[in-house]
């Protein structure tokens, strides 16, 4: 199946990979395949075997350095220093400015009783809030995106720019620090050590693009998955206080991250298959999250389903730094919208326009009437 096949609509495939082959090499890709929940959960688990630190062209210096791209015990001593700085209260302490950014975004549509869901809301919203925690000035935000963007699809250029821009900041915060994560993220330490500056460039990268592009594709998907399920919706209409589990749901039904790369340190077995050492392995966390094995119903979105234990974030020591800040984005924003827009519907006859990316979910536009 061709890549571009699956950007919409990979989870017939899924579930072909699930009963036919669950672990298998592509030569096509040059990796190998990994589909069920028990398969994809060991291979996060086990980072001994199956390693973050993927080989990268050695030309290329950005990127290298960061969270998703290395294994205890250099993993430890950067999650450590970086969570010194962006804890659960600093997330939690910016409710009011999300709340405040949400309604603003809706003030400037709400009467024109239509919008673009992305373009109005889901997109800005989440890069408005990094920018702020990073200290990013507000004019340069327009380009954050299009570079978050263009790193999702592996524009080469796009990463480099953003990478440049954050060496510049760094060097500017240095100078003159302020009430922000990156002049906190230059102060942190642990018993002696700091950040070195291309681990600090490739934590504003992974913070921006993560915190930005997650967010964003979760919102998408959940207005995706209550048109799909009207009756769902109706329900979380009249109970908002479902609205945590179906945030869970949506990730588990629609993940905004597909999959993820490995790298096997050593030959190993995996569901009856001998990978050998050095071999790509690519982790299809939506597909685990569509495993009948795991999930009854699977193929259903179930509004109130709990417990929900999806990997749309990750699992084992890389579980996603920004997920709580995910989380509360989604909960903040979707609470708004249900008071404000409760007849919120996808506008009809309109063609959906998916991310063309295998590994990120989520539409490009969706309009909306209300």
């Amino acid at each position: 199946m061709q890549d571009f096949e699956l950007f919409g609509n990979p989870f017939a495939w899924y579930a072909e990979m699930h009963h036919n082959t669950p672990v298998f090499y592509d030569p096509e890709h040059q990796s190998w395949m990994v589909f069920r929940y028990d398969d994809v959960k060991q291979v996060f688990s086990d980072w001994k075997i199956f390693s973050s630190k993927i080989p990268q062209p050695p030309e290329q210096t950005d990127f290298t350095e960061s969270l998703n791209f290395t294994d205890p015990p250099k993993h430890r001593t950067l999650r450590s220093l970086v969570g010194q700085v962006f804890t659960t209260r600093r997330v939690e302490a910016l409710a009011p400015r999300i709340t405040q950014i949400t309604h603003e975004l809706l003030d400037g549509v709400q009467h024109r009783g239509e919008m673009d869901f992305m373009h109005d809301l889901a997109i800005p919203l989440p890069v408005i809030v990094i920018a702020e925690i990073l200290g990013v000035p507000v004019g340069d935000r327009g380009d954050f995106k299009r570079w978050s963007d263009g790193i999702v699809v592996y524009d080469q250029a796009a990463l480099t720019a953003m990478a440049d821009y954050f060496r510049h900041l760094l060097a500017e915060r240095r100078k003159h620090p302020g009430q922000d994560l990156i002049s906190d993220l230059i102060a942190a330490h642990e018993t002696g050590e700091t950040l070195s500056p291309q681990e600090l460039v490739d934590f504003c990268i992974v913070l921006l693009v993560g915190g930005n592009e997650t967010t964003t594709n979760l919102l998408g998907n959940a207005m995706l998955c209550f048109s799909d399920y009207p009756e769902a919706f109706a329900q979380l209409k009249q109970d908002p206080q479902l609205l945590p589990l179906a945030i869970e749901e949506v990730l588990r039904y629609r993940s905004p991250v597909q999959a993820m790369t490995r790298f096997t340190q050593v030959e190993t077995q995996l569901h009856g298959q001998t990978i050998p050492a050095g071999k790509m392995v690519t982790v299809w966390m939506g597909a685990a999250n569509r495993d009948e094995a795991q999930f009854e119903h699977a193929d259903v979105f179930v509004i109130d389903r709990d417990p929900n234990p999806h990997m749309a974030f990750g699992n084992g020591i890389h579980f996603c730094l920004g997920a709580p800040l995910a989380r509360l984005e989604s909960k903040i924003v979707l609470s708004t919208v249900l008071e404000r827009l409760p007849n919120l519907r996808i506008a009809p006859n309109r063609e959906l326009e998916f991310i063309p990316s295998v590994e990120v979910h989520g539409v490009k536009s969706l309009p909306v009437l209300f």
